[in-house]
């Protein structure tokens, strides 16, 4: 096989269709295009999704679900990724600081996902835990400070 010899398979490929040649040509006067209006004429423009003045689709379903926007301000934070903090002193400051959480971050909880080995010192009143994350941080000789 030769690069210069490859060509597209069989029927994969489809002569383009030469419109306005004759009505014995298939596509003849109007070209497929209908008759008159705006869709017929030459640069006939349309908006994605107009629907001629109807009221278009995405305006006549209603919205759907739901976006909290305290979700910006709330993080999730596992005990493996606790983990990766640096010291022994947990702060919000520096969880952020870990890039462990979002800057935009308010209140953090911490849940059980993983394992502690390290003793953990949680400093701050806006970090806060599950009950089973408390318990393994408490077991690994870790406390919570408020």
């Amino acid at each position: 096989m030769r690069l210069n010899t490859i060509k597209p398979g069989m029927g994969s490929k489809r002569t383009r269709l030469r419109v306005g040649r004759g009505a014995s040509a298939g596509q003849g006067k109007t070209c497929g295009r209908g008759v008159k209006g705006q869709r017929a004429r030459k640069g006939g423009y349309h908006k994605v999704g107009f629907e001629g003045g109807q009221m278009p689709l995405q305006r006549r379903l209603p919205k759907v679900g739901f976006r909290s926007a305290m979700k910006a301000s709330r993080a999730e934070l596992t005990l493996s990724d606790l983990m990766r903090v640096a010291g022994s002193e947990v702060t919000l400051a520096g969880l952020i600081e870990a890039n462990l959480v979002p800057e935009s971050t308010k209140l953090v909880k911490i849940i059980l996902s993983g394992a502690v080995t390290k003793p953990y010192a949680i400093k701050d009143a806006c970090v806060t835990a599950t009950k089973g994350a408390r318990s393994a941080v408490e077991s690994a000789g870790g406390s919570f400070v408020k």
